[in-house]
């Protein structure tokens, strides 16, 4: 077992993300719901850690993991950002200092997506999500500062470089070609 939380702290966390059915089940999201607002309810624990920070771009840091789940806290340095991307499996995240934006995509094709929704995600957000997709999305600190965050992921670190299934390029929806209609795909109310 890895990572910065200690021994101790890193066998509770990882025996509370432990479900029956693996980590693709509601029961698990519900676990790990709880405890991501755990270690958010602890920033100075997290904020205490020799977290790796990369200016301009984004750390991750392992906080714990083991053979189905990792646990990492994400350094945010203003004006970092994720690829465009989706998940090959869960992931949940929190916000545990600062602000990042969510933007949500919608695939056009197998690489090019378009973006369907953005939200700011501040200190206290707490989120999860099944690979039952599309999951696509891009996490961007904005600023002011830096912001942290911890994601837990159903994968093991050690057979997984990371948590990202496919990547995309962002395209505006002015830019997809308009195919014609045929009247058997209209569907008709009345």
């Amino acid at each position: 077992m890895q990572g910065l939380l200690g021994q101790e702290r890193c066998e509770r966390v990882l025996r509370s993300l432990r479900t029956d059915e693996g980590t693709l089940s509601q029961d698990y999201l519900a676990a790990a719901r709880s405890v991501l607002r755990e270690l958010i309810a602890m920033p100075g624990l997290v904020r205490s850690l020799p977290l790796e920070r990369k200016p301009g771009g984004y750390a991750r840091n392992l906080l714990a993991g083991d053979e189905e789940v990792s646990v990492w806290a994400m350094v945010w340095g203003e004006g970092s950002a994720t690829s465009i991307h989706d998940h090959h499996c869960s992931c949940c995240f929190g916000v545990l200092s600062g602000a990042v934006t969510e933007t949500w995509y919608r695939a056009i094709n197998a690489t090019e997506a378009v973006a369907t929704g953005e939200q700011q995600r501040e200190a206290g957000y707490v989120a999860c999500m099944l690979p039952s997709g599309p999951n696509i999305h891009r996490m961007r600190n904005f600023g002011p500062g830096e912001a942290i965050s911890i994601h837990i992921y159903g994968f093991d670190h050690r057979t997984h470089a990371s948590s990202i299934e496919t990547e995309y390029s962002a395209v505006s929806e002015a830019s997809i070609p308009l195919r014609p209609v045929h009247a058997a795909e209209l569907h008709l109310r009345g």
